[in-house]
């Protein structure tokens, strides 16, 4: 069964792949589809078992790698950390994959389509599901492969091409540093299997090496390799720009990015590996500057976003710094059940607006619509639902965890934890509380409420969409409501042996108790800026401001509002310090000095061209007599035989086998 779960995607991948001309589209969207929805019944049987029973699964399978003491193994962990990742990855996959069959109906390649969608979360379940660190690279160059093939699905547009080519060379800096991170733990350990590395980490907490004379710990260094490569796939600031771009891709491709796969592998890596971070303060630190600064600077950029899929994927890295800086805090099971939460209600929004686009004939801007509340009732009331649950409206999904992040954040402002820079998180994640208030209610009237402001053809169009999109609506919209509630004992509640070994929980992760205690203030607090923050997008947007906008024309506002929605021009920040600067070198250097002008010179065709002009011009051997050729022939002959003695002699003090690769190495260069 566990084995199942992750062949099932793979054979529907290669079926539906390299088979779909003659499956066509309809056979081709149900044998994809039904692999999925299998493993996901598979996926909640393995979570029963091994989450809620407690039995962890460990399957070897055969050798792999074996070179002196690198010995790696195909082999899978199923443990509760695991399971749960299953569940979440599987069940949003099956709903896009549902959901994909009518959005992608009059699409000529749809076949391939779905065969990149299973093959994403074919890949995504290698990563979660593996045993050792090599393997789940595996599955995380897997990831960001799928993710530049589905980008790029309608390759036709240029911007789809540099929004895919983005994508992957940005995630390629992370995976550098994941790579960097594994060479340095094999290095430490010896191994590369997470049982061995995760025992003994504790047994290295004092090891150094010297860098110039200075003393750096070694697991310190370890966790910044591999918090670079979560920043990269995670998408947190430095390294976020691919994200929004992304977009270019179909809608239901970024439900899968953005809720339950790409997005969610740098926290899964950071939870997995956090008996090694929870060893080093200065990581821990890092990690909590880089996910509060990532939530702030995220909210207050999708407020000046007009795109309705750029508003809600820039909710997505907001929410993605949460978890990044609540698992700084040391709290790693809070930081998996936000994860868990936000898949359910991130799919929705994406999917609810994916529906919207389909009922405007493809329009986005959400400056074009309007008045859609009675045209489209279930994907007005699906995307209400998962506003109020991005915006941790009480009793939602999203308000059991996102206002525990809230409450713990303040705990280390209160307690005065200045080891973990709880008061640097605490403030802006209260900040982009309200920010992301006022974007998720500010999309909502812009779209549904404020009156249409859309094309005559459009409005004329307008329709609700047909069952196959509803449906993974209505029942991402349940889960959205009840998944909190439902889980909030189980995954976060004092005292829960939910997860076991599969996360380093410390006592003072264990202090969530305290959190009961708080004053009511400190509780309401959350609420009360989420409201100020739905209250002012009314005001501006719909209320007694939407004639009355001087204020927008205010010269410090224009200038700050322009850099916003340009997203403080780190774009062209990175072109004019990087991307330009290695153009211009590739080009002045690498082509024009070295590829055309050193190896053009010394290289074959340089010395043939050089030989060839000076036995013309310069002696004129080239007179095209067969008497001349033949006299140069034995001339050379003579004189080669001549020098045999000084030959020998040569031979006695040069290696022949050096020199004979010198000379092949020149000309295959």
């Amino acid at each position: 069964m566990y084995l199942l779960i992750v062949i099932l995607p793979l054979v529907g991948t290669l079926v539906t792949g390299l088979g779909g001309r003659w499956l066509g589209r309809k056979g081709a969207n149900l044998l994809s589809t039904m692999c999925v929805v299998l493993c996901c019944c598979l996926s909640l049987v393995a979570f029963f078992e091994v989450g809620l029973c407690g039995v962890p699964c460990y399957l070897f399978l055969s050798p792999w790698i074996s070179s002196g003491a690198l010995k790696i193994s195909w082999g899978f962990l199923f443990d509760s950390l695991t399971t749960t990742m299953l569940v979440v990855i599987t069940s949003i996959s099956s709903l896009v994959h549902l959901y994909s069959i009518q959005y992608m109906e009059y699409d000529p390649h749809c076949p391939r389509f779905m065969s990149f969608l299973e093959i994403f979360t074919f890949f995504m379940i290698v990563l979660v599901t593996a045993d050792n660190f090599v393997q789940m690279f595996l599955g995380w160059e897997g990831v960001g492969l799928a993710s530049y093939l589905l980008i790029n699905f309608w390759y036709t547009r240029l911007c789809a091409n540099q929004a895919a080519i983005k994508a992957l060379v940005v995630n390629r800096v992370g995976d550098f540093g994941l790579s960097l991170g594994i060479f340095s733990i094999f290095f430490l350990f010896g191994s590369l299997d997470y049982e061995l590395v995760f025992a003994s980490a504790s047994m290295y907490t004092n090891y150094n090496i010297y860098f110039f004379g200075l003393p750096i710990n070694f697991l310190t260094l370890i966790g910044i390799f591999l918090l670079i490569g979560a920043v990269g796939k995670s998408a947190q600031l430095g390294l976020h720009t691919w994200l929004p771009d992304a977009m270019e891709g179909p809608t239901p491709v970024s439900a899968l990015i953005h809720a339950a796969t790409m997005v969610t592998a740098g926290i899964f890596l950071i939870v997995r590996c956090s008996a090694l971070i929870e060893l080093s303060s200065n990581v821990l630190f890092l990690i909590t500057i880089i996910g509060s600064s990532t939530a702030f600077f995220a909210s207050i950029v999708g407020v000046f976003q007009n795109d309705i899929k750029r508003v809600i994927a820039y909710s997505t890295c907001s929410q993605l710094g949460y978890m990044l800086f609540v698992c700084g805090l040391s709290y790693y099971n809070v930081g998996m059940f936000h994860l868990i939460n936000h898949a359910f209600f991130k799919a929705l929004l994406f999917l609810s607006a994916g529906s919207v686009i389909h009922a405007l004939s493809n329009e986005q801007d959400m400056r074009r619509m309007g008045s859609l509340i009675n045209n489209l009732p279930i994907t007005y009331a699906s995307m209400l639902i998962g506003s109020l649950s991005l915006a941790g409206f009480p009793f939602l999904t999203g308000f059991y965890s996102k206002d525990l992040i809230i409450e713990i954040t303040q705990i280390s402002y209160y307690n005065n934890l200045q080891i973990t820079f709880g008061i640097f998180a605490c403030w802006l994640a209260n900040i982009s509380v309200f920010f992301t208030a006022f974007y998720t209610f500010r999309l909502l009237f812009l779209t549904f409420i404020k009156n249409s402001n859309s094309y005559r053809k459009h409005i004329e169009n307008i329709h609700e969409s047909p069952m196959l999109i509803l449906i993974p609506l209505i029942l991402l919209s349940f889960a959205s409501i009840f998944v909190g509630f439902l889980t909030k004992d189980l995954f976060v509640g004092v005292g829960t042996s939910f997860w076991g070994n599969a996360i380093n929980i410390l006592p003072l992760s264990c202090s969530l108790l305290e959190i009961e205690f708080m004053s009511y203030l400190i509780k309401w607090f959350p609420f009360i800026l989420s409201v100020t923050g739905a209250l002012f997008a009314y005001i501006i947007n719909v209320g007694v401001l939407k004639n009355n906008i001087q204020f927008a024309y205010n010269y410090t506002f224009r200038k700050l509002a322009f850099s916003l929605n340009k997203k403080l021009y780190w774009d062209k920040l990175y072109n004019f310090l990087i991307v330009s600067s290695l153009m211009k070198f590739g080009y002045t250097v690498s082509f024009k000095n070295i590829d055309r002008g050193f190896i053009e010179l010394l290289g074959p065709y340089g010395i043939s061209r050089t030989i060839k002009s000076w036995s013309i011009q310069t002696i004129k051997i080239q007179t095209g007599q067969v008497t001349h050729y033949t006299f140069f022939v034995v001339f050379g002959l003579i004189l080669f035989l001549l020098f045999v003695p000084v030959l020998s002699l040569f031979w006695s003090f040069v290696d022949i086998r050096l020199l004979t690769f010198c000379f092949l190495a020149l000309f295959v260069v």
